[in-house]
C-alpha cells in the first residue's frame, strides 16, 4: 500500500493498491459533508493518482457505512459563501468536481449510504458508479433557495435526461438504490456486504486492460457528450493515434498470438 502525502487534513484519506488509487472521504460525524479542506485535499491526491502510472483507476469512497458524501459543509457558508462573490471564490477553490471529471483515469463512485447534493454532483463526475440498495440519492437545492451549479446539472441531466433531472430537482425527493438504476443515476446495485469486494473486482478488471485504450474511449466519449461546437475532434484523433503507434499495442498483438497476458506500460 501507498500512501498518498501532503493532504493537509485528517479528513481525507489516500492510498494505492493493486493499481487502484483510493480516495477516502473520513468526516463521517457530518454524514462526509465536504469541506473546503477536504476538497483542496481531494484535489492533491487526485493529482497525485493522475501523476502515478501505477494507479489505473480511481475508487472514491465515504467512510463509516452512512454517507458517501451528504453535499457541502453547510456549517462554512456563513464564512465561505455568504454571498454570489464569496461563492465564486470558493467554487474556484474547491476543485474536487472538475479535478475528477477531467481526471484522464478511470473513476468510480463506490456508494454507501446518503449521496446528496454535491455529493451526487461528485459522483455523477464519475465515470461509474456503483451504490447498496438502501443509497439514498436526492438533490435538495429547492429547499435551501439554491441553484444548482449548471456543470453539475449538465453532470446529472447527461446520465438521467432532461426529464428525470427536473423530476430530481424540482421535487428535492429522496431516490433509493434500485430507482437510481433504473433511471440511468447508478451502474451497478450491490448488497452492502459486497460493494467493496465487486468494486475492487471490477476495478482490477480496468487494471489489467490496456490503459492507452482506455483513455481514448474516456476522451472520445467525453468530447462526443458535449455540444457540437465544444468538441475537439483534433483531440480524439490525437489520441487513437497514440493508441496504433504504441508499444502497448503492439504488446497486445504479441500477447495474443502468445497466448498469454499482455504487459502493458502505457506508452
Amino acid at each position: 500500500m501507498k500512501k498518498v502525502e501532503g493532504l493537509g487534513t485528517e479528513k481525507i484519506i489516500a492510498y494505492s493498491e493493486d493499481g487502484i488509487g483510493w480516495l477516502q472521504f473520513n468526516n463521517a460525524e457530518k454524514h462526509n459533508a465536504m469541506s473546503l479542506e477536504m476538497s483542496e485535499g481531494s484535489v492533491t491526491a487526485l493529482e497525485a493518482f493522475a501523476a502515478d502510472p501505477a494507479v489505473h483507476v480511481v475508487v472514491l469512497q465515504g467512510l463509516g457505512g452512512k454517507a458517501f458524501v451528504s453535499g457541502a459543509d453547510i456549517s462554512e457558508f456563513d464564512k465561505t459563501r455568504a454571498n454570489a462573490a464569496q461563492d465564486k471564490q470558493y467554487t474556484q477553490r474547491a476543485g474536487i468536481h472538475t479535478t475528477v471529471k477531467n481526471l484522464p483515469k478511470p473513476t468510480i463512485a463506490m456508494i454507501q449510504g446518503y449521496c446528496m447534493g454535491g455529493g451526487l454532483a461528485l459522483a455523477a463526475g464519475c465515470d461509474l458508479r456503483f451504490c447498496t440498495p438502501d443509497s439514498t440519492f436526492a438533490i435538495p437545492a429547492a429547499r435551501l433557495s439554491i441553484a444548482y451549479r449548471q456543470d453539475f446539472l449538465r453532470w446529472v441531466m447527461d446520465l438521467v435526461g432532461p426529464s428525470f433531472a427536473k423530476d430530481i430537482l424540482y421535487s428535492a425527493r429522496r431516490l433509493k438504490g434500485p430507482e437510481a438504476l433504473s433511471i440511468g443515476l447508478v451502474n451497478r446495485v450491490f448488497e452492502a456486504d459486497q460493494l467493496h469486494a465487486e468494486t475492487i473486482a471490477y476495478g482490477k478488471i480496468l487494471a489489467d486492460n490496456a490503459p492507452l485504450s482506455i483513455l481514448a474511449s474516456k476522451t472520445v466519449i467525453d468530447e462526443l457528450r458535449k455540444d457540437p461546437a465544444d468538441r475537439d475532434m483534433d483531440k480524439c484523433a490525437r489520441v487513437a493515434t497514440a493508441c496504433a503507434d504504441s508499444d502497448d499495442f503492439k504488446e497486445g498483438r504479441k500477447a495474443f498470438m502468445e497466448k498469454r497476458k499482455p504487459v502493458w506500460q502505457g506508452k
